[in-house]
């Protein structure tokens, strides 16, 4: 078997369709022979970087998004709900400590990558499934329980949070996702003979899947592969 490509996926929990592309790409991790890095960034030193507009700022492209996700959803069988007040939730409270947050989580998980995964997936549901807060450290805590960590994790991941070493991580992560050429999130990086191939968006996987010499076998792998 030849050796597995390096994927990196660069993703904020504030954005709906990095839920999507964290979902199917997770799925794929053991179908594809892929290497997944997960790279938390910070939405919102992309936009600014980038000098883009959020699409929840411009009225059609909002009140399309609304419709859009819930066809998503339901396709990628991802319990996505928006919450009852989306402009707040992205624009007024953000997600910077959130992401600072998961970057502990990371930072501190030794021999896999299980934690981040977990405490990423469970603040996505609380945003976009529960319409729960994730700017509250009680918030941080229950995500983080519930994706298993222990009481002590917790503690020690919610101190680092608020570190300078943790802050110039997740600051790192964003220049690193600025430099590929981000503009906004989901973003993969697939290595490729060398060179990185750069995706954006939750519907790019076929192209993706082309790119790196796999196939793509729709949202849900395993009950495709069962049917072939």
């Amino acid at each position: 078997m030849t050796s597995k490509k390096v994927v990196e996926l660069f993703y904020d929990v504030v954005s709906p369709y990095s839920w999507l592309g964290f979902e199917i790409i997770c799925r794929y991790r053991n179908v594809w022979n892929i290497d997944l890095k997960f790279r938390p960034a910070f939405l919102g030193g992309i936009m600014h970087g980038a000098g883009n507009k959020p699409p929840g700022l411009v009225p059609n492209k909002f009140a399309y998004m609304t419709k859009d996700l819930h066809r998503l959803a339901k396709y990628f069988s991802v319990p996505l709900h928006p919450p009852a007040d989306p402009f707040e939730v992205m624009f007024q409270k953000g997600t910077l400590t959130a992401m600072r947050f998961v970057t502990a989580v990371q930072h501190m998980e030794k021999g896999g990558d299980k934690q981040v995964e977990q405490v990423s997936r469970e603040l996505w549901r609380r945003i976009w499934s529960e319409d729960k807060d994730i700017t509250k450290l009680e918030s941080f805590s229950e995500a983080a329980k519930k994706a298993g960590l222990s009481d002590d994790e917790i503690e020690k991941a919610l101190k680092l949070s608020t570190s300078q070493e943790i802050k110039d991580k997740l600051k790192r992560s964003t220049e690193e996702a600025l430099n590929y050429g981000a503009f906004g999130f989901p973003m993969l990086i697939c290595h490729v003979d060398g060179k990185p191939e750069m995706f954006f968006g939750s519907d790019r996987f076929e192209l993706m899947a082309n790119s790196i010499g796999e196939k793509w076998l729709g949202p849900n792998p395993d009950s495709s592969a069962s049917r072939l």
